[in-house]
């Protein structure tokens, strides 16, 4: 299975219950600038996402779709209101435990695929898993776990520019998996890529929700994209004005 998280330690030193939610937002509100300039990006937001739930975020520009992605990543805090991921209160993390946590329970995905050109695909993957004390037998094996369930074993010792555009999205969702993230955050993953390969990327999301529970959020301008996820949240103007599931 690849998706596994950590959850909160007990103090009674038993294992706790599995948390069915991975993301708790509770009266999220993030302003920019002050007096005349003043932009409520989010206004009193609440949200829960719960674990396997592949979610879309949309809406036009200045919706508000980037910032509330950026809170979920950690990259941010709020103005008011509480983040909660896994049962953290992320409003009262300081930087090196954020930091922590955006390495160990969060994985990213960018519209630019943001490979090191002169690494190959398999040594990209590798370099996600740099601060992990695994041996490199051990390490190896997970890249090679990891290029298999995208599809790309065959192109493990390719170097980006040996690589389709779809391709080199399947190393950056492989090396976005290496240290079993509890949750996948992908901005625009199918934005530089044709219609026929950006259905394949989504069509590979959908198959790590339902093979190993992934949690999955993204964002995308795409009516197509955001029709193929399980639950589709709009923005405008800083509000959910519509949450639907499939």
């Amino acid at each position: 299975m690849m998706n596994s998280s950590t959850e909160p330690a007990r103090s009674d030193g038993l294992a706790a219950e599995p948390l069915s939610s991975v993301y708790e937002l509770s009266d999220v509100t993030k302003v920019y600038g002050s007096g005349n300039t003043l932009v409520r990006a989010l206004d009193s937001i609440d949200l829960t996402v719960a674990r396997g739930d592949f979610l879309a975020i949309v809406g036009a520009s200045g919706s508000g779709k980037t910032t509330l992605l950026q809170l979920l990543g950690a990259l941010d805090r709020p103005t008011t209101g509480q983040v909660t991921l896994l049962g953290r209160d992320l409003t009262t993390l300081g930087d090196r435990d954020l930091t922590r946590l955006r390495r160990d329970t969060i994985g990213f995905v960018f519209q630019q695929f943001n490979l090191i050109p002169t690494l190959t695909a398999a040594a990209n993957v590798e370099i996600a898993m740099a601060t992990r004390t695994d041996s490199a037998h051990q390490r190896a094996e997970r890249v090679s776990e990891l290029l298999s369930s995208v599809g790309l074993a065959d192109r493990a010792h390719h170097l980006p520019s040996q690589l389709s555009g779809g391709e080199q999205q399947r190393v950056a969702i492989a090396r976005a998996l290496a240290n079993r993230p509890a949750v996948l955050l992908a901005d625009e993953p199918t934005g530089n890529l044709d219609t026929q390969t950006g259905s394949e990327i989504i069509e590979l999301l959908n198959q790590l929700v339902e093979s190993a529970n992934q949690t999955i959020v993204l964002i995308t301008h795409e009516p197509a994209v955001a029709a193929a996820a399980q639950r589709t949240i709009s923005l405008k103007d800083g509000h959910i004005i519509t949450d639907t599931h499939d």
